[in-house]
């Protein structure tokens, strides 16, 4: 039963032989000339102004968080969508009803974060 895994251990042991000799290599025959512009912080372009240790208001991540959530539901449309044209002719009442209870859960979701305020910048 675990000479069933041995691929798996194997391809597991190559992997990470691969990562380490490749840091190994580059750590020992890469260039090594540091200057002063190379170490400098590097800020889309832009020099830094002020601390780096700047805290950030927690609405920022709360809004990525809600960002990433509803961009993340609509992928699962484009599978629905394909898969809507196919089965219009026996099942699409039943699909279609579904997509909708779907994006109405959504819908959902969204008014609950714009109620408790998660959308708002102040």
């Amino acid at each position: 039963m675990l000479i069933d895994y041995l691929p798996i251990l194997l391809l597991l042991v190559f992997a990470v032989g691969f990562a380490c000799i490749n840091l190994a290599l580059t750590h020992l025959i890469g260039p090594k000339n540091p200057t002063r512009s190379k170490l400098s912080v590097y800020e889309s372009g832009v020099q830094p102004i002020g601390n780096t240790r700047q805290r950030f208001s927690i609405r920022f991540d709360l809004i990525a968080m809600l960002f990433i959530i509803f961009d993340i539901e609509v992928v699962f449309l484009y599978p629905w969508a394909i898969v809507f044209k196919k089965f219009t002719a026996t099942s699409g009442s039943f699909i279609l009803i579904e997509m909708l209870v779907f994006i109405g859960i959504l819908f959902l979701g969204y008014l609950y974060a714009w109620k408790k305020g998660g959308l708002s910048w102040d």
